[in-house]
Parts: structure tokens; sequence; C-alpha cells
């Protein structure tokens, strides 16, 4: 391992200096000489022959310190006042054999050297100019990150699921922003309770995205509130969840009940609105989720994520020439009535009781119990409270000059599941299979 870089001045004018230059070069070969036999040099003559003072004087020489070669086969003795000796071997050159051998020796670690020193000089500027490179790109980024536009008063914003969660929460912080909310709710309550909390110029209308009908209705609704400027935002966030269990337990009906929704839905409202979207150039926010990423449970749920991940990513490639951004919200857990145990609990007994006995009888009594355990502490370890952290994403891919293609919401989201989804299958089956419960008649 190359310690230091020593360089020697070219011409010496005192004796001492010379001497002082011919001790290290000395010690140099004592300790990195790698021959069976070791040439012990007398410094004191060396430094009386005049070949290797003028060698010295001739030319710049770097002597190269390296750690992992120095080694005394007598480590008693002094290496400044050593004289002629060998260990074992054929006997020592005669003194002219030595100024060559020594000769040698020097010219080809100065080469060395000189390489060495180049090599590690060009290499340091490529360094210097790859950081600065990155700290450039780094220092753009954050500024393109936070730029944002303007005239918000100006601009329309459809929210799907906004009776509770995210999309209420999302339609108070953009009214309070300035831009002008269209709501839609699921339910008459939802929407008066959203009223209720905010001001004059957020809108509501009833929506039910697994309905044609409705959608056709919110449409209309909504082309005669925006007019000719179009429409800035469409954030596609109504979901649901249930069931979520193992697959073997589900029907296909249970599968379809979270499509319709999921990704039947959100794409039927992506579709009939996008002509507003492109008249403003403005965005498609999708609310997918880490499961998305990760498979993580059976049922519609993980099967619809991924749909809006594929789908946002094929749209936003289709329409990127018309100044239309797609963005996606992968949302870690939180909790909202998504995440709720009392219905996930609910619907794991729904599921269980639907089973045929000869399936029931290879899970196991217990495996139920043990099941729903595991569920609540799961739902009481990483889910967030703070469903700000997912309205700020949504925020910024409607405020935003240059919107993000994907955000991650949640330190579960950034440290747990956005990693495993890069690791290996395997990885992740290993991980799943360690915490879920093993059934009864497992092999």
């Amino acid at each position: 391992m190359l310690l230091s870089l020593l360089k020697c001045p070219v011409n010496l004018p005192k004796t001492d200096s010379i001497n002082l230059k011919i001790k290290r070069i000395g010690m140099f070969l004592l300790k990195s000489s790698s021959q069976p036999s070791y040439l012990w040099i007398t410094l004191t003559q060396a430094s009386k022959k005049k070949g290797l003072t003028a060698i010295q004087c001739d030319w710049r020489l770097e002597i190269v310190a390296l750690s992992d070669r120095i080694s005394f086969r007598d480590k008693d003795a002094d290496p400044l006042q050593i004289t002629h000796q060998t260990r074992s071997g054929p006997p020592a050159p005669e003194p002219r054999r030595e100024k060559q051998l020594f000769t040698k020796h020097l010219c080809r670690i100065t080469q060395e050297a000189e390489t060495m020193y180049e090599y590690l000089s060009n290499n340091c500027t490529c360094t210097y100019v790859l950081g600065a490179f990155v700290l450039l790109w780094v220092l753009v980024w954050f500024y393109r990150d936070n730029l944002e536009i303007t005239k918000v008063s100006e601009k329309h914003v459809f929210v799907t699921g906004c009776d509770s969660g995210f999309g209420h929460l999302l339609c108070k912080l953009l009214d309070k922003r300035g831009f002008r909310v269209l709501a839609g709710c699921f339910t008459e309550k939802g929407a008066d309770d959203l009223k209720s909390a905010t001001g004059p110029f957020l809108k509501t209308c009833i929506l039910d995205v697994t309905s044609t009908t409705s959608i056709q209705k919110a449409l209309e609704w909504t082309k005669k509130e925006v007019g000719d400027k179009g429409l800035w935002g469409l954030v596609n966030n109504a979901g649901r969840s249930l069931p979520m269990g193992p697959s073997e337990w589900m029907k296909i009906e249970d599968f379809q009940s979270t499509l319709k929704v999921n990704m039947t839905g959100m794409i039927e409202m992506t579709m009939d609105f996008l002509p507003l979207v492109k008249k403003a150039r403005g965005r498609v926010v999708n609310v997918a989720s880490v499961l998305g990423r990760v498979a993580a449970n059976g049922g519609g749920y993980c099967i619809s994520k991924f749909a809006v991940e594929s789908f946002s990513d094929c749209l936003r490639r289709d329409i990127q020439n018309f100044g239309v951004n797609v963005c996606i919200i992968e949302p870690g857990f939180f909790k909202t009535q998504v995440t709720s145990l009392e219905p996930i609990e609910r619907e794991l007994h729904r599921l269980w009781n639907q089973l045929t006995p000869e399936v029931q009888e290879s899970y196991g009594d217990k495996y139920l119990d043990k099941y729903i355990k595991i569920q609540r502490l799961i739902m009481n370890t990483i889910c967030d409270s703070d469903l700000s952290k997912v309205t700020n994403c949504m925020e910024h891919a409607l405020l935003a000059v240059h919107p993000r293609t994907r955000y991650s919401a949640g330190w579960d989201a950034k440290l747990l599941w956005i990693p495993l989804s890069y690791m290996p299958a395997c990885v992740v089956d290993i991980a799943l299979k360690l915490v879920l419960p093993k059934p009864a008649k497992s092999v």
C-alpha cells in the first residue's frame, strides 16, 4: 500500500544531504528487497562512490514507502550502519555488480514512482470534476424541485374519495392554498362535513367511481365549473382495501369488488377527464401504495395497486408530448379507514367461514387467530397517524413547476417497502414467510 511520495531536490550542495539521500535509498532497498539473498549495503561506503552520488544529482528521485513490504531479516541490526552481509544462498556480489544492481533498481523505482504520481494526479482531477458535477446536479435539482406555479386561484382540481382520509384532508389543504376544489364524495354526509370545514370556493358532488353513470354526471358538472380553462388537476384518491387475506380464501367476487374501485374506476375517471386536463396542460395524480411495489398479502388490493403503477407509467409516456404530467403517490401504512382493524378482522372471519372443511383443516383451527394477531401487531407498529405526509406529496405534485414522477410517503415506505422492492424475490419470500404464521399441514 502506497503511504507517501517523497520529492527529493535535483542538486544538493552539502555532502550531508547527499549522504542522507543515500541512507534513505539504502533503507528502502533494504526494506523492499524480495530476493532470496538479501543484499546489505554499506551506506558509509556507498556515499563515497562517485557513480552513486552522480545518480543522486542527475535524477529527481521519488522514493516510495510501502507499508506492507517492510520486513527486516535481522531486526536487531542497525540499517544505517551495516556492512555487506548475506544470510543464505550465493555469495555477495562484487562492488561493481552492487553498483549496477543498485542503479538498475533505483531507475525502476523512479520510473514506477513517476508513473504512480501521474496516475494519482489524473485520478484526483477526475474525482474533483465528478464531485463538482454531482454537487451542481444536486443544487439544480433542489432549485427546480422548489419552483411553484402561479395564479392557483384560477386553477381547478378534482379530487375523488373525499369523505375521509387523504382526500378529505387534501381538499381542505388545497382550499387554503386558493385552488378551486371540486370534491367527489361517496355519501351526502361526507360532502356536508367537507363543505362545513372549508370555504365557499370548494364545491362537492356525489361520485361512485364504480358507476359509469355517476362518472358521466360528475364529468358534465365539472365541464360547467371549469369552462374553457380546463382542469388543472385530477387526483384519483378513491379506493378500498378489503377483503385482504390469503389468496386461497378469496372468491372471484372478492377480487372484483376491490378491482372495480382501485383499478377500473381509476382508469375510467382518468380517460373521461383527460381531455379537460390536456386543455389546461395540467396533472393527473394517482394514489397507489407501497403494496404496489411489494405484494405482501392476497386479495385484490395489491393487484389493483400494481395496476395503478403500470397504468400511470404508460399514461405518462403516452401524453408527455401534450404537456401533461402524471404523478404516482406511494403511501406507506397510515391510520385511515383502509387500515382500520375492526373491518379487517371482520372480513377475515367472513373469508374463513366460507372456506371448505378441507381447506380449514389444512390451515388448522388456530391459524386464523394467529393471523389476526400478526395483523394487529403490524398495524399498531408501523401505521402512521400523520396523514399530512401524504397530502404534502399530493400538494407538491399539483403546485410544483416540475413535479416528480413518484412520491413515497411515510417512514416505512422509505426505509422498508421501497428498499425491499429492489431485493430479489426470494428475499421477500423468506421475509414474509418468517412473519406470517405457518399452516398446520405445511411441508
